[in-house]
C-alpha cells in the first residue's frame, strides 16, 4: 500500500486539524510557529507556497497517509538542487498518535524512491536534533548514514540546536 500522495489544495483542511492537534507532540522538535499556523488560512497559505516551490522544481512536497488514506503527516523534498548539484533535503512529521507504527520509515522509503528515479536525484540528505533517535532510527533503515555534526543548526523549539546529519547516495553510487 502506497502511504504518500503529491500534496493538493484540499488537503489543507486535514492539515489544519491534525497540527492542530499535534501541536503539543510536535513543538519540541519544530521551530516556533505563529499562530496562524494552526488555522486552515494559514496551512492554504503553506499549502499554495508548497504548490508553487513543486512548479518552479524547488521542492517535492508529499502527504503521509494513515491507513485509511486520511493524511497522517508530510514529507517533503526541500531545497532541490540542479545543475551539477542534483541533491535535496529531506524533512518529515507525523501526527500526534501515528508514530512508533513504522508510517515514517515506509514514507521515506517511498520518497527515496521518487527522489532517484522521478526526481532524477543522486543525493539526499537529513539533519536530526541529537536526541531524536526516533527520527535517526527512520532514517538509518532507509540507508541513510551520519556524516557530521552542525552546531548550533537551526532554531527548534527557540533554540539554535545541534543537529545530526545524515546522507543518503543514489543507488548508482554507492
Amino acid at each position: 500500500m502506497t502511504v504518500i500522495r503529491p500534496l493538493e489544495l484540499s488537503d489543507a483542511p486535514a492539515l489544519t486539524e491534525l497540527v492542530a492537534a499535534s501541536r503539543e507532540h510536535l513543538e519540541p522538535w519544530e521551530p516556533a510557529r505563529p499562530e496562524r499556523f494552526y488555522t486552515l488560512g494559514g496551512q492554504q497559505e503553506l499549502v499554495r507556497l508548497a504548490l508553487s516551490e513543486r512548479r518552479g522544481g524547488r521542492m517535492g512536497p508529499y502527504v503521509v497517509l494513515d491507513e485509511q488514506g486520511s493524511p497522517a503527516g508530510r514529507i517533503t523534498l526541500n531545497n532541490i538542487v540542479r545543475g551539477a548539484g542534483q541533491y535535496a533535503s529531506v524533512g518529515y512529521w507525523l501526527g500526534v498518535g501515528q508514530t512508533g507504527r513504522g508510517l515514517a520509515t515506509r514514507a521515506l522509503a517511498e520518497l527515496v524512491d521518487l527522489a532517484f528515479g522521478e526526481w532524477g536525484l543522486h543525493r539526499l540528505e537529513a539533519g536530526t536534533l541529537l536526541h531524536n533517535t526516533a527520527s535517526q532510527r527512520v532514517l538509518e533503515r532507509n540507508g541513510f548514514q551520519p556524516y557530521g555534526l552542525a552546531r548550533k543548526y537551526v532554531m527548534i523549539a527557540g533554540t539554535y540546536q545541534d543537529h545530526q546529519l545524515y546522507e543518503l547516495l543514489s543507488p548508482d553510487l554507492r
